[in-house]
């Protein structure tokens, strides 16, 4: 769960891309397809900008960016699904999962550009989900590189984990304000049958670490353990 100021971004260290590079990606754009990439017609904001696509009506997985400038960090992922499909997941996974109420409901989270009564249509689903978020780059260590192992992430789950200069950043930057918002977001309801106390980590953090293993352990089981 992201509770700090995020740093000034680190310079990406490398070489400017060359003009030859440039012109091969503009010939293998034209040329190649990508659906997958295409099919992602939503942008959510929160902390981070999240870019999805709906596989259906009860799943959506996103590309986690630290902006929404053309040379933004792909720093993470994330998937969500209905509370539906969330009840069918096993026990032992739940706690992976966290839930979207708060973030909806407290104005946190919006969608840039796009009117409010449009956002609140797609949102009244939203506070109703699970997500389940993978950071590949520790922006908020001011790391120049991905490094380290990817971390689970929590969501925003109650007033005073988010930094006001955070929020007041946000709402300057994107002309919104979180308190109007909540106030027009007071109708939404969350799950149907309310936060699930397995959800958000049972209430404590968790983090993911490497370890060595015997390599004669069947693949599914190598470099994996949660703490």
């Amino acid at each position: 769960m992201a509770t700090t100021g995020t740093p000034e971004a680190a310079k990406i260290p490398g070489e400017p891309t060359k003009t030859g590079t440039s012109l091969v990606e503009t010939a293998t754009g034209a040329i190649q397809g990508f659906a997958p990439i295409n099919k992602i017609h939503q942008h959510l904001c929160g902390e981070a900008h999240h870019y999805c696509a709906h596989q259906n009506e009860e799943m959506r997985q996103c590309l986690i960016y630290d902006s929404q400038d053309a040379d933004a960090r792909l720093i993470g992922i994330e998937y969500i699904v209905s509370e539906n499909l969330f009840m069918t997941l096993p026990d032992s996974e739940k706690p992976l999962w966290h839930s979207h109420e708060y973030e909806v409901k407290s104005g946190l989270l919006f969608m840039p550009g796009v009117p409010g009564p449009v956002q609140r249509q797609d949102l009244e689903k939203v506070a109703k989900t699970y997500g389940k978020t993978f950071h590949f780059w520790q922006i908020d260590k001011g790391d120049a590189l991905p490094l380290g192992v990817p971390q689970i992430m929590g969501a925003f789950t109650r007033d005073g984990q988010l930094y006001p200069e955070i929020a007041h950043g946000l709402e300057k930057k994107y002309g919104v304000s979180m308190e109007k918002e909540r106030e027009k977001r007071e109708y939404i309801k969350g799950p149907e049958h309310g936060i699930h106390p397995l959800a958000n980590g049972k209430g404590k953090g968790l983090k993911l670490e490497l370890r060595e293993v015997d390599c004669k352990q069947p693949v599914e089981s190598v470099a994996r353990v949660f703490v």
